[in-house]
């Protein structure tokens, strides 16, 4: 991966952003996924983990680097996270971030 590709909510495909609605997104693109809800000024440093996923931010915005570069995501952005790369993120502002962790099945 030599980019980040950040996926945007459409809402004339996908109607309004809501949990709700992220989540039949998600399910619909075979995902299953967990809710997780991060304060104000967490911050998680360099990672990687075992199988793709693919992050999920419902409200707040979260700062996520990957391959070299960096992106703020807002509410309704979605990005790949393929197995075995190093990232790091973090919450950015005032407001927590509400976000789905998302994978496929093996």
């Amino acid at each position: 991966m030599s980019q980040l590709n950040v996926e945007h909510w459409d809402p004339k495909r996908d109607g309004p952003l809501s949990e709700r609605s992220m989540r039949d997104k998600l399910r619909s693109q075979g995902y299953s996924f967990q809710r997780y809800v991060f304060a104000p000024g967490t911050d998680f440093p360099d990672q990687t983990h075992s199988m793709s996923k693919k992050d999920s931010i419902v409200s707040g915005q979260f700062r996520f680097a990957m391959c070299g570069q960096e992106v703020i995501l807002q509410p309704g952005d979605m990005i790949v996270v393929p197995a075995g790369t190093v990232h790091n993120a973090s919450v950015v502002g005032d407001e927590s971030v509400v976000f789905f962790d998302a994978s496929k099945p093996r």
